[in-house]
């Protein structure tokens, strides 16, 4: 009988085990596409602010992408990160560890950026941008900042 159970409970074990991979793979997949978009959309907006007065035509160019970066990758590949993030912090037990609460806030800081680049396309929609190209080229590198400390955390774990 303990034989069986062993075998029962090894199986599950690798079950689990093969979830868990899986929803890894699939947090770094939604997590580079959310990052792909973070690091995009700034840039699209320095390129945006720098259009002279009267490129409505470049201006309406930059308006659909930058709506549909945000609408078709960026906000749903956000979610997924979340959502694979959070499981794999429950799956793991990690999410009593310093390490991944530290992640947490940063990429909690990172859902802000997001929140405020979202705001901005409907600024920009709205014809109502009222910063200059500097701005958005200094922007454009805090996801970048913030992406090496959550990566450093998730990879190397310290124990802080």
């Amino acid at each position: 009988m303990s034989s069986a159970c062993s075998r029962g409970c090894a199986a599950r074990a690798e079950v689990g085990r093969v979830l868990y991979d899986w929803i890894k793979a699939l947090h770094v997949i939604s997590l580079i596409a959310w990052m792909a978009g973070m690091l995009y959309l700034p840039r699209l907006f320095v390129y945006h602010a720098s259009l002279p007065p009267g490129a409505e035509a470049q201006s309406a160019t930059f308006k659909v992408m930058e709506r549909r970066l945000l609408k078709a990758i960026m906000n749903p590949a956000m979610i997924a990160t979340w959502a694979f993030g959070l499981a794999l912090a429950w799956m793991s037990g990690f999410y009593a560890s310093v390490w991944l609460q530290a992640k947490f806030v940063l990429v909690l800081a990172m859902s802000g950026i997001h929140g405020w680049l979202a705001r901005m396309v409907k600024d920009f929609a709205a014809d109502r941008n009222t910063r200059g190209h500097k701005f958005y080229r200094v922007l454009n590198e805090v996801p970048t900042l913030l992406m090496i400390g959550i990566v450093i955390l998730a990879i190397v774990k310290p124990g802080l």
